[in-house]
């Protein structure tokens, strides 16, 4: 059933006109038209509807996702827990030291914004699992002249459009950058993923990831895949490099793996809970060894989480090329 336009009950979006413009059908990449109660698509092929939900457009293609459009309908957790949090405990939470430390994000999306800024006086840039705010992100998120599209299959207070990066739902070169911090190891298909992001960005578009390596499982059944320095930049290979490296170091890497040591005792709520207390309050002086071993050549052997700051290409980077690119120890 179609709907014929009415501006006047028309539901509130989170995204600007110029973004609606943006969106594409993600099953096929044709216009989507904004109707009643969803958008449309205009293919006569395809016309497939994509509901709205709290100002919030759902543009999944089931058959590429492991998500359903019926989970954000009905509001299901799809990766976050979105049940209410004591906040007590809360509270009591923050007051204990945490074993995780991100050395390089705050520096790296400087950099980020400063190379944007020269390509364009107000770039538009995708946030791919941007439902809350990524680490070191302030830069970005405080300059007014960069304007954030924030997508996640989570909702959060950030999220204005929920899809799945396996099939991104804006046209060809319509961004100036693309952020995918701490994402890619949560997408069973993260090649496929990365090329959807090659497709969106523009010829001269900048993309800012971040994916871990020595990290235990996190996110339940959904974390599928690690990557070593040079996986990572293969992951990467049809982007001209400008920056990469390790983000957070072997120190923070050794700390996850004595918490998950002991977790592997039990699967007690509470004794997890206790290990959990415990870990955090003995281990958490391991991550400040990296803030002297996250540049050093045995940390690419053995650092927790990698990033890949680079320019979309028209060369790929071949095989032949890409082991000599190995910069660590062995």
């Amino acid at each position: 059933m179609q709907f014929q336009i009415q501006q006047d009950i028309q539901p509130q979006l989170k995204l600007s006109k110029k973004v609606q413009l943006m969106l594409c059908c993600p099953l096929c990449h044709s216009k989507l038209e904004l109707y009643r109660e969803d958008y449309q698509c205009q293919n006569p092929e395809c016309k497939t509807n994509f509901p709205i939900k709290n100002g919030i457009p759902i543009l999944i293609d089931e058959k590429s996702s492991i998500f359903s459009i019926e989970d954000f309908l009905n509001e299901r957790n799809t990766f976050f827990d979105l049940s209410p949090k004591n906040p007590f405990l809360e509270a009591l939470k923050s007051l204990i030291p945490e074993i995780s430390l991100n050395i390089k994000s705050r520096k790296n999306y400087n950099h980020f914004a400063e190379i944007l800024l020269s390509l364009s006086t107000h770039p538009k840039v995708l946030v791919i699992g941007g439902s809350i705010l990524g680490q070191g992100t302030e830069t970005i998120v405080d300059n007014p002249k960069i304007e954030l599209v924030e997508t996640d299959i989570s909702f959060g207070s950030r999220t204005i459009i929920i899809c799945d990066a396996h099939s991104i739902p804006f046209a060809n070169n319509s961004f100036d950058g693309v952020i995918v911090q701490a994402v890619l190891e949560h997408v069973v298909d993260p090649w496929q993923c990365v090329e959807e992001i090659h497709r969106v960005l523009k010829d001269d578009g900048l993309v800012y990831a971040e994916t871990p390596f020595m990290q235990q499982v996190h996110g339940g059944c959904y974390d599928f895949t690690r990557f070593t320095y040079l996986g990572h930049r293969r992951l990467f290979r049809k982007f001209e490099e400008i920056d990469s490296g390790a983000v957070c170091g072997s120190g923070m890497a050794l700390a996850w793996s004595y918490y998950y040591f002991l977790l592997s005792f039990t699967k007690s709520k509470f004794w997890r809970k206790i290990i959990t207390f415990f870990v955090r309050i003995t281990a958490f002086p391991f991550k400040y060894f990296d803030y002297f071993l996250i540049n050093q050549f045995g940390t690419l052997d053995a650092a927790s989480a990698f990033y890949f700051m680079g320019k979309k290409s028209k060369q790929i980077l071949t095989d032949q090329e890409l082991i000599k690119l190995y910069k660590g120890a062995n």
